[in-house]
């Protein structure tokens, strides 16, 4: 009897490795059950729950114009009671592990459904599915009301509270202050010490991450690292940072970044196999792991991962994980591999500066302009102690304090992380071997 599917969410990394670890969609005695950041919602299938289900397979018609990666443009699957009103709803883009590494609505159709665990979710809770290619058509709703069943955001919720909260006051104070003539020396520091938050709360939010991170308990049946070829330009982040991880219930495969996939190991959406590919010679090129369907769900370049000293006993121990049958297969003609977008094939970055940018700490949807608006913010606040130091200097000083300390708590971390990673994590490791033999 094929195991109930457990949906796990898209890869995260940073706060978002709570999401990974702990958010899971599942069915449980009669019902939809959600467990996200230690919380559980349950909601109900058959009279006055959950009777049916549709799969708007369309994305949005402003998907061009937004971030890449954003869940809605994977479609979502809208859950209706027998009236036809919206219960809940499902983001696929949030539930598909390998999203992040894709290209948008690269995986469609069925075959979404599939790799999602989300039609062996509802076959299992007895939910018939329908399928929409229209967002117009009449079965697929208005798209409105009902609660979202996804993992939940990557940031905790302390995070938001302080940064919208110091947000709104400091905002309130700068409108005054730039349309004021005279500027009380309380206001100043009120502004001087909203706009410390933000860095103070980045870096509360690194510390409480580390802390999670260490508190966190997985069984590893079987680790396994990659061993490049020589001048694969494999480099030291890349050799400490990737691998694979045999979990009880999980396969993980972890990038550079710390970014992690989690792929279940049991139900219908399960990986189900890993196959060596060879070329037209019998040399080998690569692994695909294999899911639901034959749909490859990532790829391992062999020079990358085995194609060194020691690459045959990774590839023999990936070989024994339990569950997963190995076979071979090999490529005809002229025919490339892999063929098209899949994870796997961008986990060492061309250059050291695209490395330092997938490792960096993960920052929230407004990216770049949410720093430069910190770094603003702290600007601001030593240029307006500096104006009213005659008038009040005990409120002037405290606010060049915290509009310095506020500077020095953002460039630091990130010159620390640029000079790490250009002087030692970002060089090739036979560069590297080299330097350090040179040195002895």
């Amino acid at each position: 009897m094929t195991e109930a599917p457990v949906l796990r969410p898209a890869a995260g990394r940073g706060p978002g490795l709570e999401r990974c670890h702990g958010s899971r969609l599942s069915v449980e005695d009669g019902a939809l059950v959600l467990c996200a950041r230690g919380r559980t919602r349950r909601v109900p299938v058959g009279d006055g729950g959950v009777a049916r289900a549709v799969f708007v397979d369309a994305a949005p018609a402003d998907a061009g114009r937004d971030e890449p990666g954003r869940p809605d443009a994977w479609g979502e699957v809208r859950l209706q009671d027998r009236d036809g009103t919206q219960v809940a709803r499902i983001p696929l883009g949030d539930w598909l592990p390998e999203a992040p590494a894709l290209p948008e609505r690269a995986v469609q159709g069925e075959q979404l459904l599939e790799r999602t665990g989300v039609a062996g979710l509802l076959k299992t809770a007895g939910v018939p599915l329908h399928v929409a290619r229209d967002r117009n058509d009449p079965r697929a709703g208005s798209g409105k009301g009902g609660v979202s069943l996804g993992p939940g955001p990557a940031f905790p919720l302390w995070y938001w509270c302080v940064r919208g909260v110091a947000g709104t006051l400091w905002f309130s104070a700068f409108t005054v202050v730039v349309f004021s003539d005279t500027v009380p020396g309380r206001l100043v520091l009120l502004l001087a010490l909203t706009a410390l938050c933000g860095p103070v709360a980045r870096l509360v939010l690194r510390a409480w991450t580390r802390l999670r991170a260490g508190r966190r308990r997985v069984t590893v049946l079987e680790r396994v690292t990659p061993d490049p070829a020589p001048g694969s330009g494999a480099t030291v982040r890349f050799l400490r940072d990737t691998e694979v991880r045999v979990q009880n219930r999980d396969l993980v495969l972890r990038d550079l970044g710390g970014q992690e996939y989690w792929f279940p190991r049991t139900g219908a959406h399960a990986v189900t196999r890993l196959v060596k590919v060879l070329d037209g010679t019998g040399r080998p090129v690569g692994a695909e792991l294999r899911g639901p369907g034959e749909q490859v769900r990532a790829v391992f370049p062999w020079d990358l991962w085995f194609g060194g000293a020691d690459g045959a006993d990774g590839w023999s121990r990936l070989c024994g994980v339990p569950g997963l049958p190995v076979s071979e297969r090999r490529l005809g003609g002229k025919r490339t591999w892999p063929k098209g977008p899949v994870l796997g094939t961008g986990l060492l970055p061309r250059t050291g500066r695209d490395a330092r940018r997938m490792a960096r700490f993960p920052g929230t949807a407004a990216g770049v302009s949410s720093t430069a608006v910190m770094a603003f913010g702290n600007l601001f606040s030593v240029i307006q102690g500096v104006r009213v130091a005659d008038t009040a200097p005990g409120p002037a000083a405290v606010a060049v304090a915290a509009g310095a300390l506020g500077l020095v708590l953002q460039t630091v971390p990130y010159a620390v992380h640029e000079l790490r990673g250009r002087l030692v994590l970002d060089r090739t490791a036979a560069e590297r071997t080299t330097n350090e033999e040179a040195r002895r």
